[in-house]
């Protein structure tokens, strides 16, 4: 939740915003200019967040960003359910890997990380040259803080450039001429460059849980600078797994501020996760204020959701995202050695108790699975395609069950399994980020910030730098860390070890702690397994120009010095 009087900065700009729209009588002005709007504290801040506001569009608000992420990748998908979902054919094509300028994802992705680094610079030059901070009472230090936030905030804008389309134009101003792409390495450079000048002077966290508000701290640019390090060799052929390691025994260590693993998983996620001792970088939101849904809920929820949480706002979803499934349609296990999420769960695993709400903002679980109805008061989640007026069970599996039978299925095993013979309880569903409260408690609903970076990740990193060097039992020791948290007494059936600890386990590790928080394609790729390896309905292309997305057609007629991405 945000803290009442960062609220009251946050806001200002989308009321200012709104204000036009909802008024019948307009108000008019003779002249706006910075010595009359830079005068008060108020307004500088109103200038310094803007940025920020887009920040909270692109990365939990559109869901193109989250998409280009999890989709095509071995852990999410977005299947065709009957006349639902098919959409030309897009989400197909991204299981497939069929990627084309003219989806409007890539164009959302450009333009999402571009605009972002346009509103930075712009609002750090404001910064710079119109606000006199000893005039206006501001501590000392405020202005190289928001200076350096601006810049840190334009280098993670830069890193998804260079993570999703490789190198791209490259500016320090607004009021430049417009460029052509810079190369992969001059862009990597740029980054890295941006986020050494700024760290010592970002904030630094000295309270163990101290409310996150969304700004930018000296472990956030530092973690960004880690994640620039960690994949160095995707980026710029160029391993810097060591650089890496030595920056997240920093952050581990307390040099960049004060940061704990929770204990509780649910503090991370859920209703009051403001004062969690691991989240270093997060979008606060608050219901009715400043809200966000980073979980993409409506995505990836039943039409009818709303009877198993207590008829919560006569919520209707879109019933679209799925977890990978793990089982064929006959109940046997697929032998993939990517993807199959679920599965690999423990079933001792506290998360993966299927999700219900009790109360008072706690809940148990992060999975919609099995018979949808409601342990507490009974409500149902009912089906209204394949499935009408009946209680859905949702299943790990994805196929056409209510055709079995039929001339065309005779039996199970001739049942088909792909991204296009889904039905409406088809795959599990995630309810990770931004869970869902009930109608009693409705109020709580987009309560939840949405945690960007936390401490789990730089353990993770930490982890695999210490194998790639070959410290298998180090790297075990830091999984289990977190994996412990859990189990009940922390008795996990299936530890790490330094005899069980390759690839395909290290990349389980990150399936299992990350998943839905819009990493996967990239640690995939780190492993060379995005294009190489397969997964369910999914053959690899074995094409490495897969790798980076194609710039949108519609980015590439807005600029004639771009070039196209090799292969596209």
């Amino acid at each position: 939740m945000i803290p009442e009087k960062l609220f009251k900065y946050i806001v200002c700009l989308a009321f200012a915003l709104t204000a036009a729209g909802c008024s019948v009588d307009p108000t008019y002005y003779s002249e706006t200019v910075p010595s009359t709007f830079y005068d008060s504290q108020e307004n500088v801040w109103q200038r310094f967040y803007r940025p920020f506001t887009h920040w909270r569009w692109y990365v939990c608000s559109d869901n193109s960003r989250w998409e280009m992420q999890e989709l095509g990748t071995d852990e999410i998908c977005q299947p065709t359910r009957g006349s639902d979902w098919y959409n030309g054919g897009v989400y197909q094509q991204f299981h497939h890997h069929v990627f084309t300028p003219e989806m409007g994802q890539f164009y959302n992705g450009w333009y999402g990380f571009a605009m972002g680094v346009a509103l930075a610079w712009d609002a750090l030059q404001d910064l710079d040259q119109f606000v006199d901070y000893d005039a206006m009472g501001f501590p000392a230090g405020t202005k190289e803080s928001m200076l350096s936030q601006q810049q840190a905030l334009v280098a993670s804008f830069y890193l998804d450039g260079l993570d999703f389309f490789g190198g791209v134009p490259l500016y320090t101003s607004t009021n430049s001429e417009v460029k052509g792409r810079a190369t992969a390495l001059e862009t990597f450079n740029f980054i890295d460059s941006l986020l050494t000048e700024s760290i010592s002077n970002l904030p630094l966290k000295t309270e163990l849980g101290a409310p996150e508000n969304g700004s930018i701290n000296q472990a956030a640019g530092a973690a960004l600078k880690a994640r620039l390090y960690f994949n160095a060799k995707s980026y710029i052929g160029k391993e810097m797994f060591t650089e890496c390691a030595t920056i997240c025994r920093d952050i581990i260590n307390g040099v960049y501020g004060k940061y704990a693993l929770e204990q509780d998983w649910t503090n991370i996620f859920g209703f009051n996760n403001g004062t969690c001792p691991e989240i270093i970088w997060t979008i606060p939101s608050q219901n009715a204020k400043l809200e966000t849904d980073g979980g993409y809920y409506l995505n990836w929820n039943h039409y009818n959701i709303s009877g198993f949480l207590g008829g919560l706002d006569n919520l209707s979803c879109w019933n679209g995202y799925a977890i990978v499934p793990s089982l064929k349609p006959n109940g046997q296990r697929y032998d993939y050695k990517l993807g199959e999420a679920y599965a690999k769960f423990e079933d001792t695993d506290i998360r993966k108790q299927p999700y219900v709400y009790l109360g008072n903002g706690k809940y148990q679980g992060m999975f919609i699975v099995g018979k949808l109805v409601n342990p507490i008061d009974g409500g149902a989640c009912l089906g209204s395609r394949e499935y009408t007026g009946d209680t859905i069970t949702m299943v790990d599996q994805i196929s056409y069950f209510k055709k079995l039978g039929t001339a065309d299925y005779p039996t199970v095993n001739d049942l088909p399994s792909t991204i296009a013979t889904a039905e409406e309880n088809s795959g599990v569903r995630l309810m990770k980020r931004s869970p869902l409260p009930n109608l009693a408690d409705r109020l709580l609903r987009n309560n939840p910030d949405i945690p960007i970076i936390r401490l789990t990740e730089i353990y993770y990193m930490l982890a695999e730098c210490e194998m790639r060097a070959g410290n298998t039992a180090e790297a075990a020791n830091l999984i289990n860390m977190v994996r412990q948290r859990y189990f009940a007494g922390g008795n996990d059936p299936n530890p790490v070890t330094a005899s069980n600890l390759d690839k395909y386990r290290m990349l389980d590790e990150w399936l299992i702690e990350f998943i839905g928080e819009a990493r996967r394609r990239t640690d995939l790729i780190r492993w060379d397994a995005y294009v190489t390896e397969s997964w369910w309905d999914h053959t690899p292309s074995n094409n490495p120009d897969r790798n980076r997305f194609p710039i949108s057609a519609q980015i590439m007629s807005s600029n004639n010095l771009l070039e196209q991405n090799p292969g596209y």
